[in-house]
């Protein structure tokens, strides 16, 4: 799919890297480099990649409680009853950072999806959780992108 997406006009290439952002798991930390190293523009990748990540935070919020119902049901059917490492490490730094702190370090640690989720279940409101983790997306989506078309801008010259 990916070999495609590079081949396709630009707003094609746009739309799949916006579609990549909302998947879980696929932050902006793919998104924006992919997006520049396709040489795609730099303002317009990391605005898709910021709001199709955002869009999916949003979301998450929205529909938080029919997700942790579910992700229970699912957790007690496979006989899970102890938190995962992640978010165990999630929760020792929502403890000592709140949401702030877990919002920033969130994208590098555990992906912003899931920190959104964690956030959430650990008694976050929805409205501090989407501003936070927004303002984390904006803060990352800037250093990645300047990071990859300088970083890339650099090893054209080698």
């Amino acid at each position: 799919m990916l070999e495609w997406l590079q081949q396709a006009d630009d707003i094609w290439q746009y739309l799949g890297l916006f579609i990549l952002a909302i998947l879980p798991w696929i932050d902006i930390f793919v998104v924006v480099p992919l997006g520049i190293l396709w040489g795609l523009s730099p303002v317009v990748v990391s605005i898709v990649g910021f709001a199709g990540n955002f869009l999916m935070i949003v979301l998450l919020a929205l529909f938080f409680r029919q997700l942790a119902a579910w992700r229970q049901r699912r957790r007690e059917r496979k006989g899970i009853t102890a938190p995962t490492k992640r978010e165990t490490r999630a929760r020792q730094i929502w403890e000592r950072y709140g949401i702030p702190g877990l919002s920033i370090v969130a994208p590098i640690l555990l992906g912003t999806d899931l920190a959104a989720l964690l956030a959430l279940s650990f008694g976050s409101s929805r409205m501090r959780v989407v501003v936070w983790m927004g303002v984390s997306l904006v803060i990352w989506t800037v250093i990645l992108a300047l990071g990859s078309v300088y970083g890339f801008g650099y090893m054209k010259w080698i």
